[in-house]
């Protein structure tokens, strides 16, 4: 059976977001290549990097551009970007990203959830970006967000699943798709994040630093996919105590 996730009535097969971090246009070129993302987010301030260069020209027709409302600091900014991106033909998907601390990057969720009630009654499919909090994340899913994408850790840091047991709350609690989003260091850690029931992951400043960025982009892309797949399988369960022989002896000694 297909196995796939969807965002706004929008079916998607590939686990693997673009996110827009560190945007340069070989990035763009493997992670739709070598990683197979379907959706890539698009900051609008870095629509153009050169005057001969749009990013928009690098991506393909059937790759859902996500426009991300990056330097808002209220939901009233924000919704004005998801205007802007609208009116500028990016479509109704927008990822919200509302930050007044400028030290440590961490989303406003309260102010995010006033932004997502005001664009998901406008139509948008609206993937916010939050700090992994219970009831925040249920604050946002009746406000009408089309999935749940909490930080796994501060963005850019590559530090990886260091919020893991909110993240695991969320999944457990939400029945909206859970994004893991900022932080993401390695495909193992990507790998993690998908066996304990993500429906998928974003990622730029692990892939966009690495010394090769297409093997990079690939390796995320196998990890994410066997991340997926054990999570499917139900896994083996873990023993709190002591050990158990994998090939049981006690019909052998009896006999």
């Amino acid at each position: 059976m297909k196995d796939t996730f969807t965002l706004g009535g929008h079916e998607f097969t590939s686990r693997f977001i673009l996110g827009s971090g560190k945007y340069n246009l070989s990035l763009i070129k493997a992670a739709i290549e070598d990683a197979g993302a379907e959706i890539i987010t698009l900051a609008l301030r870095r629509a153009n990097t050169k005057k001969e260069e749009n990013i928009l020209d690098y991506i393909p027709e059937g790759v859902t551009l996500l426009p991300n409302t990056s330097g808002a600091r209220t939901a009233e900014e924000a919704v004005r970007i998801a205007h802007l991106a609208r009116e500028m033909g990016c479509g109704d998907f927008v990822k919200i990203e509302i930050m007044r601390d400028s030290k440590y990057l961490l989303p406003d969720n309260y102010e995010t959830i006033r932004a997502t009630e005001i664009l998901a009654k406008e139509g948008y499919v609206v993937m916010p970006y939050m700090y992994p909090d219970l009831n925040v994340a249920r604050s946002l899913a009746a406000a009408g967000a089309a999935c749940i994408m909490p930080l796994a850790a501060p963005i850019g840091s590559n530090k990886g699943l260091a919020t893991k047991e909110f993240i695991q709350i969320l999944i457990d609690e939400i029945e909206l798709p859970i994004i893991v989003d900022a932080g993401i260091g390695r495909p193992s850690q990507a790998c993690e994040a998908m066996e304990m029931g993500a429906a998928a992951i974003m990622a730029n400043t692990a892939i966009a630093t690495a010394g090769d960025i297409p093997a990079m982009a690939g390796a995320f892309k196998k990890a994410i996919e066997a991340g997926r797949t054990a999570y499917l399988t139900g896994m083996g369960r873990v023993l709190q105590r002591g050990s158990e022989a994998s090939d049981p002896l006690t019909g052998f000694l009896g006999d």
